[in-house]
């Protein structure tokens, strides 16, 4: 469950390390995000050098992974370490080229297919 003002870590390649959720997208009046939800987020901190996102910058993000478990309905329970997030532009792809960890299934039913396809693991 994400809400605004939890740091999440950037599970891509392009350039920001760490994100702190500002307000999710879409959801009305709904107080957390889960796997799958749209959210508004600064970067936090960001590698040097690089020309595409730097600190401070305003960017949209897809959470990939939540330390809240989530269930699913043949009574699997998933679970992660982290909570993480890929930066997405405004048509829903991803800024960058690679994906690190592994991605929860559900994203395939939020039309989040390249990411999905670009992940190394699929649960």
């Amino acid at each position: 469950m994400i809400q605004p003002q939890t740091l999440l870590n950037v599970a891509d390649n392009s350039g920001a390390q760490e994100l702190m959720c500002i307000r999710i997208v879409g959801t009305g009046n709904h107080q957390y995000a889960n796997i799958g939800d749209v959210i508004v987020a600064v970067i936090k901190g960001a590698l040097p050098n690089m020309p595409l996102l730097e600190k401070s910058e305003i960017i949209r993000a897809v959470i990939v992974r939540t330390c809240k478990e989530l269930k699913r309905g043949n009574g699997i329970i998933i679970r992660s370490d982290d909570n993480a997030a890929v930066i997405i532009d405004k048509e829903g792809n991803p800024k960058g080229t690679r994906i690190f960890g592994a991605i929860a299934r559900e994203l395939r039913h939020f039309n989040f297919t390249k990411i999905v396809s670009l992940a190394p693991e699929v649960l």
